[in-house]
């Protein structure tokens, strides 16, 4: 008797039928769909096979796991021969159920190996004669190759990349969807490549493979440095690897034999923008017939000796469109006029225009975050950065363009230079980022608080462009550690970013200094092969909360993913790390006084008083708070991953790190040095405290706080905890308090003024002031969207368990306060849809929630002590698969299995 138990979302290393693996061992995991309450998997059987014919047939001849008993369906490593290069092998999953009753097989997947030996690259790097300077650009190269095909083919695969961004072409074709290709990286140790399908593209008789080299991160500008930090000139590695059907093979290569020219993209830049003649475009080149007579042999490099790696996570593609809101507004201007568009959204990538003019006419596109107060666009902030694309027209009727190597942050857009009235759709905006799949969504009874959550995914989609940036507009765009840290586990709510930090971690690890530390950004243009430095301190150590993203954030991965590959294969990067922060503290403490190296950037940007950007918070005390919470997780993970030694090592070192911080920055009475509201976040937090002294720490910050008006004072680094130590220590009601303020500092307050992303600065522009300091005002900025997390974790209640992560035990404890009357989550997690949503309304509180099956939770219903629980119409503690655990204060406490419940109590919960 077969279960109705459904396997679904196969994955081969956090991707769907990945082609181009360099993995020899892949963990293959699955999702299980049953609508059964207690569903649960309790053995599996993975078949691998050479062909669908076999899989289809039962037959795993690559692999065939055996029943497992085991109720693992994440992260289960392939147990066959490893794949050669190019080999494709197919797989399928059943499981059994509790009652041992066996599911059908899923739907087959499949996995393709990419090139796994660097001498299987059979070309040479090759590139165009033109070359740009320090703050000069240079013409995009247009490059070709022809060859002929003369037999019926199999399959055939396009394995490419570049130092710079390209574009690949084949028989008169756009290859991929991949903008932006092949993402960044440090390319004095690496560079990705990508590896597509081609069959369906080959033709019988003459072919042309081509492709378009743009400057990218490697030669264009790149934050606030010059052009050129990594190379001279963009540069292209290609390969066609044809399989004929009678087994035959055929490798078309790059090399001298391919010729070059230069057409209608005269600049582009990754921040600065692109220029665009449509009157020298090269029609027909990628396409066979084309005469390429006056044509250049391109130049051709040495290999540079650095590491080709297949993609670990996904690739920048075209995500979504927007339209204008309304109709462009005038701006006359002498004899012409300037035209402004409102996208409505402050979005990241750029324009789609149409057009039609005169030959030789040129439009002009700026792009801008916000307005001045006279209707023009507000520039400022970009600092050298120009965000300005120019498209001249050929002259034939409608025209439509859209730049291909460069993106911006905008909300507003002037465009110039056009002959008539520009209407709504002359514009349209094109969404860039990471192809991330949105996992998770927010709401609740407050407008403002959801438009804030709206604001926060915004802010990830635009700062999510291959590496996580600090800001998408201005001449920075920097892969800022302490950012990506203090924002990671809300990233991990609203989407899929597994293999998106699997491919920065290892980018971190590869900027690791021989020391051990890890730098401010990453990857890090400030520091030069040569070792020339504009930032020589920082560079080497990124300083306290910044460079601690090293450990954290493949923690927090872990917790939300279940994720121990990546513990692993970033554990000796993280024990140097932490080894480091040993060998640099004295007496367990960090950035001591006297310490010769960098200290840090502070609290950055707290308004608690400071006369500059680094807050009053002690850097000693942020130093030796987070050189504790590294060492401290980092014998966790050597626990986890069975290192016995190291984990007790670490964890007395902790305690050893914990007992100076209380020596150097606690009073006996539990003050703490500089009575800040995040050196009273992070004591607690980083539990940091003895016992005793807690209450009166948290005593301390609520004073702070309401001192304040109900407002926070916590720049980059306190803020991501400030409402999870409220919560978690028993004062939701001020946690609340500071979520729903409006007035500035608070989230709320950009939200009043029509922000749809969040701001750098809670006062980045205010009705008295105007705008902030321009040198650093961005108006999308992920940082502070890092109260996120406490908003699907205490709001509405789904939060990962530690001793079991994933979400393979869910703690489900919401806690309403705020004046809310609602919140709704949902989370499409590892092992399936989570849901939490509830009501409180007319002294009655409703909660329905979503386990997904294979996994179980810990439901904290919120009520009155005493109060009667339903589930259903039933008693909560006699449903069917709830069991009921204790009842503490406001709250009664069960665990459940995976199904879909509806609690309810009939008493009024405290808010």
């Amino acid at each position: 008797m077969a279960t109705e138990l459904q396997i679904t979302r196969l994955r081969c290393e956090h991707l769907v039928n990945p082609i181009g693996l360099d993995i020899a061992h892949p963990r293959l995991s699955w999702v299980i769909e049953s609508d059964r309450r207690g569903a649960r998997q309790s053995a599996y059987q993975v078949l691998v096979a050479s062909s669908p014919e076999a899989l289809a047939a039962e037959q795993g001849d690559r692999w065939d796991s055996g029943k497992v008993v085991s109720d693992q369906s994440l992260g289960v490593v392939y147990g066959g021969p490893a794949l050669a290069s190019g080999e494709r092998v197919w797989w399928t999953v059943r499981v059994w159920d509790g009652d041992g009753q066996p599911s059908a097989y899923s739907e087959p997947a499949f996995w393709e190996a990419g090139l796994l030996d660097r001498a299987e690259w059979r070309g040479e790097w090759v590139g165009g004669l033109i070359v740009g300077g320090p703050f000069t650009t240079s013409p995009a190269p247009f490059l070709r190759t022809r060859f002929n095909v003369s037999k019926p083919v199999a399959r055939a695969r396009l394995y490419a990349t570049a130092l710079g961004v390209y574009e690949p072409h084949l028989n008169g074709a756009v290859v991929g969807a991949d903008v932006l290709a092949p993402g960044w990286t440090d390319y004095h140790t690496r560079v990705q490549y990508q590896v597509y399908d081609v069959t369906g593209q080959l033709r019988q008789g003459e072919n042309v493979l081509g492709a378009i080299l743009g400057d990218g991160w490697y030669a264009g500008h790149v934050g606030w440095l010059e052009r050129q930090r990594y190379g001279d000139r963009p540069k292209f590695l290609a390969q066609i690897v044809v399989h004929y059907t009678d087994g035959s093979s055929e490798t078309i290569a790059t090399g001298p034999g391919w010729k070059g020219a230069y057409g209608p993209i005269l600049a582009s830049d990754i921040i600065m923008g692109e220029s665009y003649d449509a009157r020298r475009e090269l029609t027909g080149w990628d396409a066979p017939g084309y005469d390429d007579g006056k044509w250049l042999a391109v130049e051709t490099f040495p290999d540079p000796g650095i590491i080709l790696s297949a993609m670990r996570g996904p690739t920048v593609q075209r995500i979504s469109e927007i339209r204008p809101v309304a109709e462009p507004r005038e701006l006359k201007e002498g004899h012409g006029s300037k035209w402004i568009f409102d996208m409505g959204q402050n979005m990241v990538g750029r324009l789609r225009i149409r057009v039609s003019g005169d030959a030789g006419s040129t439009i002009t596109l700026r792009h801008a975050e916000m307005l001045n107060p006279d209707g023009t666009l507000y520039l400022t902030n970009l600092r050298t950065t120009k965000q300005e694309d120019h498209y001249t027209l050929k002259g034939t009727g409608e025209e439509i363009w859209e730049p291909r190597f460069t993106f911006h942050g905008f909300q507003y857009v002037e465009l110039s230079g056009l002959t008539g009235t520009p209407t709504r759709d002359t514009i349209t905006g094109v969404v860039l980022h990471s192809a991330m799949d949105q996992t998770g969504s927010f709401t609740c009874s407050d407008p403002l608080i959801s438009q804030l959550q709206h604001n926060i995914e915004w802010g990830q989609r635009g700062n999510f462009v291959d590496v996580p940036t600090d800001c998408p507009q201005r001449n920075e765009r920097l892969g800022w550690t302490g950012d990506a840290q203090v924002f990671v586990a809300t990233a991990a709510f609203n989407f899929d970013v597994a293999g998106f930090f699997t491919k920065w971690l290892r980018d971190v690890e590869d900027e690791q200094s021989p020391q051990g530390a890890y730098p401010m950004v990453v990857p890090n243009p400030v520091v030069r092969k040569n070792g020339r430095s504009t930032w020589p301190a920082a560079t080497i150590d990124g300083g306290p909360a910044w460079a601690d993203a090293g450990v954290i954030c493949p923690w927090t991965i872990y917790l939300a993913y279940g994720d121990t590959a990546i513990l692993a294969e970033r554990y000796d990067s993280m024990r140097r790390y932490v080894e480091f922060l040993n060998e640099t503290s004295r007496d367990g403490l960090r950035c001591y006084a006297g310490y010769e190296g960098w200290h840090g950037f502070g609290d950055w940007l707290a308004l608690d008083g400071s006369s500059d950007r680094f807050g009053n918070t002690s850097k000693e005390l942020l130093g030796t708070a987070f050189f504790a919470y590294s060492t401290r997780l980092l014998g966790r993970i050597a626990r986890i991953l069975g290192k016995t030694e190291d984990a007790e090592r670490y964890e007395a070192r902790f305690q050893t790190i914990r007992n100076a911080f209380q020596e150097r920055f606690v009073t006996r009475r539990g003050l703490i040095g500089g009575a800040t509201q995040t050196s009273y976040v992070l004591a607690l937090h980083f539990d940091l405290l003895p016992d005793e002294l807690r209450p009166v720490a948290l005593e301390e910050l609520v004073r702070d706080i309401e001192h304040r008006g109900d407002h926070l004072s916590t720049g980059f680094v306190g803020t991501p905890y400030i409402n999870r130590v409220l919560s978690d220590n028993g004062r939701t009601d001020v946690a609340y308090r500071l979520l729903r303020q409006t007035t500035w500092p608070s989230w709320l307050y950009s939200v009043t003024q029509g922000a749809t992303t969040i701001w750098e600065r809670w006062d980045g522009w205010t009705h008295d002031r105007g705008f902030q300091d321009p040198s650093m005002n961005s108006f999308n900025h992920y940082a502070y969207g890092a109260i996120g997390a406490w908003l699907y974790a205490v709001v509405a209640g789904i939060d990962t368990d530690p001793a079991r992560p994933g979400y393979k035990h869910i703690i489900m404890r919401p806690q309403p306060g705020g004046e809310l009357t609602s919140a709704s989550a949902e989370l499409r997690s590892p092992y399936g849809l989570i849901r939490s949503a509830w009501t409180l309304k007319d002294e009655a509180f409703e909660w329905e929630i979503i386990v997904p099956a294979n996994t179980t939770a810990t439901v904290y219903v919120p009520t009155v002590d005493g109060a009667e629980v339903h589930e259903g119409e039933t008693p909560a503690a006699e449903a069917e698969g709830v069991r009921l655990l204790r009842r503490e204060r406001g709250a009664a406490v069960y665990e459940v299995v995976a199904g879909h419940y509806c609690f309810s109590t009939r008493q009024e919960v405290r808010r």
